[in-house]
């Protein structure tokens, strides 16, 4: 009896990851650092033929005669339809096929269809050729993850998470002073056929660097479609709390790129090379430091055996909320950025936890589908009608002769990130007890 209340009183986990018996082979030394290498490069790339609609925009409209409402449904509508409808299916061929084979797949997709973008002479080829973008780079994060699950040893994943997560942001940087620079040298077709060209090679690459990946051996009472694992997850307490969570945090990032370069410089008086740089490199600072920073101090947690995998994200939100409060009402214009470096921080250091949160939770197998929630919570509502909020309240205050319009209107992200914060601590706890079980 007495051993017994000892173990129920014993509330460390003794396999957080699910004593994972579908391992295969880990990778190690050379072969673990040049996949690693390529995970980040994959990662920037997809970012670059992102985002480079966005600092090609002009150079397209003026070439093509379009309107800003066509451009915004090149860059936005897209990626949204395809995130929902194609993230789960291509996440659960990776877990339960072999995520070498999708990822290269959505590479080679999404790198040809960057180029052929190059040849558009309408509305329509352009369109076409971004859905095509979007295809295949809704199924890049989760067969990554599910490539992560199977080649990297479980107590190393956090790190290799943020690694593989550090590429957006060097990405990010990348593709604006690139695609800026090819631009206004060589003009916006180049561009697309130079970064859709290195795409290909990446995806070449990858298929020797990653190695056979076979499919996994699981029961046949789990191969059920990839909507009711979805559902499954979303019963959970655990993973329903994490991806609230994700849907605040989409409402606290998505304005915030949008409109914190615009603030700066109505707000301050920055032009807009000086708000680019400072904010640019402010943010790739950033984004490198909470990656890698937070992939590292996740496997400490993990290895902690506490459970409790998102407390430090979930306060640092909270302090992020906290100061750009600050941030948006101060006189001093170097002073609001620096209040906005919290903010960039969280952004970044939440990833490798949430997603490596989220593969606790889900377990093995189901780590791909795990992260497409992630992403789809993250990237559809809060991106969707998050800018149009702040958009819309800002056009009000001005009309009402309200000063600092946009600030106001940017109140979003702190509450956004306020509440995100919140809903992680209660998912952290969530986890813990879901893993103790």
């Amino acid at each position: 009896m007495a051993e017994a209340a000892a173990q129920s009183n014993d509330t460390t986990i003794k396999r957080p990851y699910h004593a994972e018996k579908d391992s295969g082979v880990y990778v190690e030394g050379w072969r673990a650092a040049a996949m690693c290498t390529t995970l980040v490069l994959i990662n920037s790339f997809s970012q670059i033929d992102r985002i480079f609609p966005f600092i090609l925009a002009e150079s397209i409209k003026t070439d093509l005669n379009l309107s800003d409402t066509q451009m915004g449904l090149l860059t936005g509508l897209a990626f949204a339809v395809c995130y929902a409808l194609l993230s789960l299916p291509l996440a659960r061929a990776a877990d339960h096929g072999s995520p070498r084979f999708v990822l290269v797949s959505c590479i080679l997709v999404w790198s040809v269809m960057t180029a052929l973008g190059s040849l558009a002479a309408s509305f329509l080829f352009l369109a076409l050729t971004r859905f095509g973008v979007a295809f295949g780079e809704a199924g890049a994060i989760p067969a990554g993850h599910a490539l992560i699950a199977r080649k990297i040893r479980p107590e190393q994943r956090g790190f290799v998470i943020g690694l593989f997560s550090m590429g957006i942001p060097l990405g990010t940087m990348a593709g604006f002073a690139a695609g800026g620079a090819i631009a206004d040298s060589l003009g916006w077709r180049t561009a697309l056929i130079g970064a859709g060209s290195i795409g290909i090679v990446i995806g070449l690459v990858t298929i020797l660097v990653a190695g056979p990946t076979p499919p996994l051996g699981r029961p046949t009472s789990d191969n059920q479609p990839f909507l009711p694992t979805a559902l499954d997850l979303l019963a959970a307490p655990a993973f329903r709390w994490m991806f609230i969570g994700a849907i605040f945090l989409g409402f606290a990032f998505a304005p915030f790129y949008a409109f914190i370069a615009p603030f700066l410089m109505r707000t301050y008086g920055y032009s807009a090379s000086e708000a680019g740089l400072a904010f640019g490199l402010l943010q790739g600072l950033m984004g490198i430091l909470g990656a890698l920073g937070g992939g590292h101090w996740f496997d400490r947690a993990v290895r902690s055996g506490t459970g409790k995998v998102l407390g430090p994200p979930a306060i640092l939100l909270q302090l992020a909320s906290l100061t750009t409060t600050v941030a948006l009402f101060i006189p001093t214009g170097w002073m609001s950025i620096a209040l906005l470096v919290p903010c960039m921080l969280s952004f970044s250091f939440m990833m490798p936890w949430g997603f490596g949160a989220a593969h606790l939770v889900a377990g093995p197998g189901r780590q791909a589908q795990a992260s497409s929630l992630v992403m789809i919570g993250v990237g559809l509502v809060g991106p969707a009608l998050g800018p149009i909020l702040v958009g819309v309240l800002s056009d009000t205050a001005t009309a009402a002769n309200i000063r600092n319009g946009l600030g106001l209107g940017l109140l979003i992200v702190p509450l956004g990130s306020a509440l995100a914060g919140l809903a992680f601590l209660v998912a952290n706890r969530r986890v813990a007890d879901a893993l103790r079980k």
